[in-house]
């Protein structure tokens, strides 16, 4: 049985599927729960960027995500 660990909250994920129960962004291992608090932050972000720029989104989504590590919480 393979294992995983979430790089933000420290929660093992038990049989890891990619993009099912654990995603991979900005070079870091997420489970759901982590992903879904994730976009729940940079949604209302987006939406309020204008023009948008993929370069900007990638940025910011690194950002967050390594701010989560940092805290142990998104």
């Amino acid at each position: 049985m393979k294992t995983l660990t979430c790089d933000v909250c420290k929660n093992t994920i038990e049989s890891p599927v990619s993009g099912r129960n654990y995603y991979h962004l900005a070079h870091r291992d997420i489970c759901e729960f982590c992903h879904d608090k994730l976009e729940a932050i940079v949604k209302p972000v987006v939406r309020t960027k204008q023009p948008f720029s993929y370069e900007w989104y990638a940025r910011l989504v690194q950002e967050t995500v390594e701010r989560g590590v940092a805290k142990g919480k998104l």
